[in-house]
């Protein structure tokens, strides 16, 4: 009883947190030029000293001309209702992906990386599409990064790329998911930067597009993908059902909903009701959107995804969870068990290393976090993870 309640407790003050932080971040976040093109410097690998050239470009229309920087984020979420201008990698089903553009700074904290999303909604990750990269024979694969729900390619990777970058891999992003709010998007698809929010297998059309692109711009048979929440648990649907299966090698995965969430338990209650033939969570979807119905425990789309057991046979699994998930709940469902021809590696962050307390939000900026990344794509050169405290909500880099 009491453990439940410290989870509602933390849940709550995440939700409270972000939201209070959304609504009184100040102009400092616009400071950094999101439109630098500086190419980031790289220690191992000496084909990627190129600007980037991006193959097929898609652009996104400015939402606002005003340089107050409250003023633009207004006309942001109110284009967030209705904004059809962008073009994009892939529009199906009231949903749409797009490139990134520009390069923004290497954040340490989530809530650093977010309140920067919120002016730059479209900005990349540093050290990401260098469509002129070539991997190299230490590294073959390139890295694809998949971020989850209500969130972008920035504020998922903004802590995780430029050391990935650093360690001589070619490394793409891209943002998917798009789903305005009368399209099924939910109230968070306001907010600029917010995708991730439309039909899941939707989505994984547009992985498998943006997959084949880099494929073909690197002349790689196969990528290695690194997916948040939502962003795993797609990459893992695409692998069974969008002819993924013989593109991806590895698949490193935190905090992700591989079997749905209850939500602390909220999930589970609404599918019962539902189940007694009262649709709660057709309206609850309005606020979370078709993502977010999608990914309780016990959805159709959570069926469908296991239905033939956890894994693809040939894909090395790295599945990592933390204690103190507030939003992928019993954290421990992230977990996978190895069907034939697949491995599994399934870490919990804390195990070996306690005073690691990242959350949901903070775990993609927990060094420890970026060490088990490191060591699921070279493990003979970084065999060793770290260990460093990493607070949840405020954490970052190792810094409370």
């Amino acid at each position: 009883m009491k453990r439940s309640a410290t989870r509602r407790l933390l849940c709550a003050a995440v939700c409270a947190g972000t939201l209070a932080f959304t609504a009184g971040f100040t102009g400092a976040v616009a400071g950094a030029d999101p439109t630098s093109t500086a190419t980031p410097t790289t220690t191992a690998t000496p084909t990627t000293t190129a600007t980037p050239t991006t193959a097929a470009p898609t652009t996104m229309a400015t939402t606002s001309s005003s340089t107050d920087p409250k003023q633009q984020l207004i006309g942001i979420i109110t284009n967030g209702l209705k904004d059809k201008s962008k073009q994009p990698v892939a529009d199906t089903g009231g949903s749409s992906a797009s490139d990134t553009k520009g390069s923004g700074p290497e954040m340490s904290a989530f809530l650093a990386a977010f309140g920067y999303s919120l002016l730059n909604p479209d900005v990349a990750p540093p050290g990401v599409n260098d469509w002129s990269c070539k991997p190299s024979s230490q590294h073959p694969r390139p890295v694809v990064l998949v971020h989850g729900t209500w969130a972008n390619a920035y504020d998922s990777f903004a802590y995780m790329s430029k050391p990935i970058k650093d360690a001589g891999f070619c490394e793409f992003a891209f943002n998917y998911g798009r789903s305005d709010l009368l399209d099924g998007g939910g109230v968070g698809s306001v907010l600029p930067g917010a995708y991730g929010t439309g039909d899941i297998p939707t989505s994984a059309k547009q992985l498998a597009t943006f997959v084949d692109r880099v494929l073909s711009a690197t002349g790689a048979p196969q990528v290695d993908v690194i997916g948040w929440s939502q962003g795993g648990a797609m990459t893992n649907y695409y692998t069974k059902y969008e002819g993924g299966a013989s593109k991806v090698k590895n698949l490193i995965t935190y905090g992700a909903t591989h079997h749905g969430t209850t939500l602390d338990g909220i999930g589970s209650l609404g599918r019962a009701i539902n189940n007694f033939g009262i649709d709660v969570l057709g309206p609850i979807s309005l606020v979370v959107g078709a993502s977010g119905i999608q990914q309780t425990v016990g959805s159709d789309f959570i069926n469908k995804l296991n239905a033939n057991g956890d894994t693809v046979s040939g894909i090395n699994y790295t599945i990592v969870g933390t204690r103190y998930d507030e939003i992928t709940t019993p954290y421990d469902s992230t977990f996978l068990q190895a069907g034939a021809g697949a491995t599994v590696h399934n870490i919990t962050l804390q195990d070996g290393c306690g005073e690691d307390m990242s959350d949901h939000l903070t775990m993609m900026y927990s060094p420890r976090a970026l060490s088990i990344a490191l060591n699921a794509l070279d493990p003979a050169k970084y065999p060793d993870l770290k260990c460093a405290p990493n607070p949840w909500l405020i954490g970052g880099g190792g810094h409370p």
